[in-house]
């Protein structure tokens, strides 16, 4: 039997990034209250922290924006977040 897998709209992604951005609650604590992997909700937050409202496109997924490779370089390139470990 193969695993679904789950699947989470643009605003939850996003309200999610933003708790974690605010310092609202941990890392640790929201993912567990979530249900998801910590490190799933830690890039979340850095990829909203980067791009802000126009992080998760499409399905969620970088590879359906038409600026892939932008957004793949600037991750590369990019400065550590304090909060986050970006």
């Amino acid at each position: 039997m193969t695993q679904r897998r789950k699947r989470y709209d643009r605003q939850f992604k996003a309200s999610a990034a933003k708790v974690v951005l605010s310092g609202e609650m941990t890392v640790k604590g929201l993912s567990e209250k979530l249900g998801i992997k910590d490190s799933t909700l830690r890039r979340r937050a850095c990829e909203y922290e980067e791009m802000g409202d126009d992080a998760f496109p499409g399905n969620g997924s970088p590879k359906i924006n038409k600026d892939y490779e932008i957004v793949k370089l600037k991750k590369k390139v990019g400065s550590p977040g304090a909060r986050t470990g970006c």
